[in-house]
């Protein structure tokens, strides 16, 4: 009977010595992925300013272009909130002209507006002032019967 309670002791304290090491090596191990999330922060500070591009404000405008700078390749348009200075691409400069009223939609990174897109307005006085001509309608002929035959 001794030697049987001395075996379950002996058995007890090996559980109990494993189990306090395993515990151990556990909590070594738990500081290598903290460690290697701080040197990956980095990494993701420096893709947030990608980021922050991706989800720049498109701000629209909508007025009269009141001056074109083809040096600086830059319209004003003069919308309700006041005159807006926009920087363009050659393309969009070409299709503008001083007086026309037009649509950008831009962004602002550094103190600096970018148009994305701009469209001409299409005048409303025009639309209202041809009204669509509705045509008389004409008596419907009847339909000419086929000889037998045919």
């Amino acid at each position: 009977m001794k030697r049987i309670i001395a075996l379950m002791a002996a058995v007890l304290f090996v559980f109990a010595v494993a189990s306090v090491s395993f515990a151990v090596e556990e909590k070594k191990a738990a500081p290598a992925p903290v460690m290697a999330e701080k040197k990956a922060e980095p990494a993701k500070k420096e893709a947030a300013p990608a980021e922050k591009k991706a989800a720049e404000k498109i701000v629209q405008v909508t007025g009269e272009v009141a001056a074109i700078d083809a040096a600086a390749k830059t319209i004003t348009v003069k919308g309700k909130k006041g005159d807006v200075v926009i920087a363009v691409d050659e393309k969009m400069l070409k299709d503008v002209k001083a007086g026309e009223k037009v649509t950008v939609k831009y962004t602002t990174a550094d103190g600096k507006n970018t148009a994305k897109s701009v469209k001409k307005a299409e005048a409303k006085a025009e639309k209202k002032a041809e009204p669509a001509k509705a045509e008389p309608a004409k008596p419907e002929e009847p339909a000419k019967k086929k000889a037998p035959g045919y």
